[in-house]
């Protein structure tokens, strides 16, 4: 885990600035600053209001939300060539994001309610949520709510191993407006008898007995490897699997015992 939690930060560094991108959705309480090239008397800073509008001096009331920030630069020079001035040039810019938010719950320091600054991927929130709890498990999930062009809700698995440690950028998915994240802690699995390091060790994806045992520092000298047991849960009762396989996946929970041998 001290490996993972030093690559999300390391990875954070270069990813945690927001980008304030002209395609930005504009919502109620965002706050605009709006600039009109050669004309300072123009400029005007000013909240989107609840019903997502803003006043322009010459213009007036003008409905934005639910448009992009070069949308509304366009719509205000089109209103303003109309009779005000010639050539206007309008750049319109966020001072405050205020109408996009997602919540972050589960194995992370700081779970809760963030505003979303522009576009976020899913390791902008978990860095400004304070990044992972040493428990944080290999799986995150992100629930997408429903919109105009998506009846039901989506819901979204991200495999940690692969974007943090292994460095699949692809799954550092952009995090919208609504989304609950939910980073899961981790599934737990036992090692015993003749390893060296017997413990409960952190479940990861994938995990086989071999690797299992090499994470318990390996067998003794004295270790029946050909006996080797797992004790396992199926359905609320406990089974025991004999002879298993070094190959032989791991699962949540399991408790892996590992004999003496007597020759």
């Amino acid at each position: 885990m001290t490996r993972l939690l030093f690559l999300l930060v390391l990875f954070s560094t270069f990813t945690a600035l927001p980008c304030f991108g002209q395609d930005y959705i504009v919502g109620p309480g965002d706050v605009l600053k709006i600039t009109v090239y050669d004309n300072p008397d123009l400029t005007t800073t000013v909240r989107v209001d609840g019903g997502g509008h803003i006043v322009m001096p010459l213009v007036g009331q003008v409905d934005v939300a639910g448009k992009t920030m070069s949308g509304i630069a366009k719509y205000l020079t089109e209103k303003l060539a109309d009779g005000y001035l010639k050539n206007p040039h309008v750049n319109v810019f966020i001072n405050e994001f205020k109408s996009k938010k997602a919540i972050i719950l589960g194995q992370v320091n700081k779970p809760g309610l963030y505003e979303l600054r522009g576009t976020t991927t899913l390791l902008d929130l978990i860095s400004t949520a304070g990044g992972l709890t040493k428990d944080a498990g290999g799986v995150t999930t992100i629930k997408r709510k429903k919109t105009s062009t998506r009846k039901g809700e989506k819901i979204i698995a991200i495999d940690m191993k692969r974007l943090i440690e292994e460095g699949d950028t692809s799954l550092n998915v952009q995090i919208y407006d609504g989304d609950s994240v939910y980073i899961a802690k981790a599934g737990m699995f036992y090692v015993t008898g003749q390893v060296k390091k017997p413990n409960s060790y952190k479940y990861e994806n994938n995990m086989t007995v071999i690797k299992a045992i090499s994470m318990a520092g390996g067998l003794t000298d004295i270790a029946a490897d050909g006996s080797i047991k797992i004790m396992r849960k199926i359905k609320g009762r406990e089974r025991v699997l004999k002879n298993v396989k070094m190959d032989m996946p791991v699962k949540p929970n399991d408790v892996i015992v590992v004999p003496e041998s007597f020759f």
